[in-house]
């Protein structure tokens, strides 16, 4: 077993008042995460991870919305510097969802000071959807594999 201290390594999360309420419909919208529950090499901030080092890092974001089923779909996606990931869905229950979370991940290779972050898109609908403030339910998190 190994323990290397500044391993980049980051969990963050929304705070009980980080809600983001009625996000703008037809845009690419950031999520904002404003409590770091881990963030080991102090490279994230504003939002962002930024790669200390290259390497292949594990990247993964979860994010609960509290929706409107007349959108035609939502999507979210871990933004980097050399792709987007991301995951989609349809939202068409008849009638407006409590919730809904939608979870991205994946291995990203990222050259140092290269950068991710976290959005979303509501395609059509009304602007009434909100980013839940949760740390257990919208969070984003990475650390370095290789």
């Amino acid at each position: 077993a190994l323990t290397i201290p500044q391993q980049p390594c980051f969990l963050v999360g929304k705070s009980s008042s980080a809600t983001q309420n009625n996000i703008a419909v037809d845009t690419n919208v950031t999520v904002t995460f404003d409590t770091e529950t881990i963030d080991a090499n102090a490279d994230f901030a504003s939002n962002t991870f930024t790669a200390p080092v290259t390497g292949k890092y594990f990247l993964t974001t979860s994010i609960r919305i509290n929706g409107d089923s007349a959108a035609n779909y939502y999507y979210a996606q871990i933004v980097a510097s050399n792709r987007t990931i991301g995951s989609i869905f349809d939202p068409d229950f008849g009638q407006d969802f409590i919730y809904w979370t939608i979870t991205v991940s994946t291995v990203m290779d990222m050259d140092a000071n290269d950068t991710a972050y976290v959005r979303i898109h509501q395609a059509g609908g009304s602007q009434q959807a909100d980013i839940n403030n949760s740390e257990t339910w919208t969070y984003f998190s990475g650390y370095l594999i290789a």
